[in-house]
């Protein structure tokens, strides 16, 4: 995995690159990298494929998932079956994900400095425990994501010069993760609702949870003004009647 890392383009490419070695050596479908900041998923740092991709915002879509329980308690988290009836954690994240026929997931905590940043997730279509050897291999695979970050950090530095605390760069530097549109469209449903950011993103999230989008593509459609949010009724678990 560390030949993943080595190889190439540093910072999101080798991040790609190394969720894609953990497919090919862990013996999983797909995995994805989640960025996690003050207990909110920031950002998607890296994917094996599209599917991976869209799986790791659900959680963000949902502000819901195993990433979030991951880098909060510092500790792997590991379903083998979302469909047994006593994995309740997440019902949303996991009804979504089941829904793009997904059945296991795992996500290990990526450590930076003194902190927990994000997580590795890692997913299996057919139901299954992650296995001794492969989580030890996933959890080496977090460590080591940790080094794109620095690349990001090294770039930046040299750039203005500025140094500081470690992780406060890593953070500022995931401003372009932060997904610009989704704060272009809470931006626009504000002045669509005459609502707080907080309820803005709130009804952003409901409309896609009702339609099964993620919160990216249903930002989108607002910043491209294919969908307007003023046309929805009022409330989070109202269903949705905006155009798209």
């Amino acid at each position: 995995m560390g030949a993943a890392i080595a190889a190439g383009d540093p910072g999101l490419a080798a991040a790609d690159r190394l969720c894609r070695a953990c497919v090919d050596l862990l013996g999983v479908d797909g995995a994805a990298v989640s960025i996690v900041a003050d207990g909110v998923m920031r950002g998607t740092f890296g994917a094996s494929n599209e599917l991976s991709r869209r799986l790791d915002e659900y959680q963000f879509t949902f502000g819901e998932g195993p990433c979030l329980d991951s880098v909060r308690t510092a500790r792997p988290v590991l379903v083998g079956d979302l469909q047994d009836p006593e994995e309740t954690r997440w019902p949303a994240y996991a009804d979504a994900v089941l829904g793009a026929g997904v059945r296991a997931v795992y996500a290990l905590p990526v450590p930076f400095a003194d902190a927990h940043i994000g997580a590795l997730d890692l997913y299996r279509i057919a139901p299954c425990m992650l296995g001794g050897e492969a989580l030890a291999g996933g959890v080496l695979a977090a460590e080591l994501v940790a080094g794109p970050l620095v690349d990001l950090m090294t770039a930046q530095t040299a750039t203005d010069g500025s140094r500081g605390d470690e992780f406060e760069e890593a953070q500022a530097l995931l401003g372009p993760l932060n997904r610009l549109e989704i704060h272009q469209a809470t931006g626009m449903v504000m002045a669509q609702l005459d609502v707080g950011p907080e309820e803005a993103l709130v009804r952003l999230r409901a409309h896609a949870f009702a339609y099964g989008l993620t919160a990216a593509e249903t930002a989108r459609r607002i910043v491209a003004r294919q969908l307007s949010l003023a046309e929805d009724p009022p409330g989070p678990g109202a269903a949705p009647g905006g155009s798209s």
